[in-house]
This record gives C-alpha cells, structure tokens and sequence, in this order.
C-alpha cells in the first residue's frame, strides 16, 4: 500500500495535472479609466477662430466670427484653467474656463466665466469615450430652463475643434450656437 502511494506521488510530482485555463476564474471588475489628464493637451497658448449664434433658439440663422488667443494652464492634476479674449464685429469677449477632475466619478466639471457676467455658469459635466468629450449641464436662457451640451473633439491634434449647443425640448433636438477651431502657436 505504501509503495502504491509513493509512486502515485512520484507520477503527481513528476507529471502535474493541467490546471484549467485562467478563463475559468472569474475576472475582475474592469477598472474606471483615469481620465484626469483628458484636456492636457490644451495646455499651451492658442489662436481662436470662434463662431457663435447671435440669436439661439430663436428660429434665426445669423452668425457673428471672432479671432482671439488664449493659454490654458495646469493648476494641478485634473485641474487647469483656460483663459482667452476675443474680438468680432459684435464686441470683444474676455472669458475662462475652470476644468476640475472628480476622481470617484471619473468626470469633468467645466465652468464657463466671461468679463461681462461675472459667475460662474452651471457646470457642465461629463467624460471623454473614444477621444470625443460630451459635457451636460441644464440652464436658463430667456425665462425657459434649456439643456446645454459641449462637444469636444480632436484635443490630441493641433486643430482641437469645440461646439456648444442648447435643447429646449428636453435633449431631443439640439442647434449647435457656438462653435470654436483653435490652432497652437508654437513656443
């Protein structure tokens, strides 16, 4: 009897079973992207080409253009601020952007200021999937409470490309109102 038990160990030894493959054990839950380092590529100085709607959600299809430079700059990470002026037939436009990362969501919150209003507007807040970001936030505009969208692509090109539009029918429809192609300017 021992000496059957010896040389089945031996074999066992000698010869290991074959364990099932690792898709056998159950996988662990995807971990959430970090996305606290999606708008670094905005960092640095820029021209702006800005187009906006001078009447939105009116039925009008008028459109005023401004050229302008900005910097955008780190606070900390997943945190930076955007700061631009700029000039058109309508006036001159001195603004900023707040940028804050949460990292237990795992979104953004962008805050829009200019010169002229003075507080900050509802953030807008949302995350990047694909290399697109869309950002939401519910205002007002002429007494109606609207919804807002921000839409940014190519962040990781020299040409990042924004646009804004606004719903009033609750995110069924939107028109895009203001739209803004920036350029990098070399250092």
């Amino acid at each position: 009897m021992h000496r059957t038990c010896l040389l089945a160990l031996l074999i066992l030894v000698a010869f290991p079973p074959q364990l099932p493959a690792q898709a056998d054990k159950p996988q662990a839950a995807a971990q959430a992207r970090d996305g606290s380092h999606d708008f670094d590529p905005l960092l640095g100085t820029w021209k702006y080409h800005l187009k906006r709607r001078l009447h939105p959600l009116t039925g009008s299809n008028e459109w005023v253009e401004f050229e302008g430079t900005g910097t955008c700059r780190k606070i900390f990470d997943g945190a930076q601020i955007d700061e631009g002026e700029w000039n058109g037939p309508t006036g001159h436009i001195v603004g900023l952007t707040l940028r804050v990362y949460n990292p237990q969501s795992h979104q953004w919150r962008l805050y829009w200021d200019n010169q002229k209003v003075g507080v900050l507007d509802p953030p807008q807040v949302g995350e990047f999937k694909d290399g697109v970001g869309e950002f939401y936030a519910q205002d007002t505009i002429n007494g109606k409470t609207i919804l807002i969208k921000f839409h940014w692509t190519n962040l990781n090109t020299g040409t990042p490309h924004f646009e804004q539009s606004f719903s009033d029918d609750g995110g069924k429809t939107w028109e895009v109102n203001w739209i803004t192609d920036q350029t990098r300017v070399s250092d």
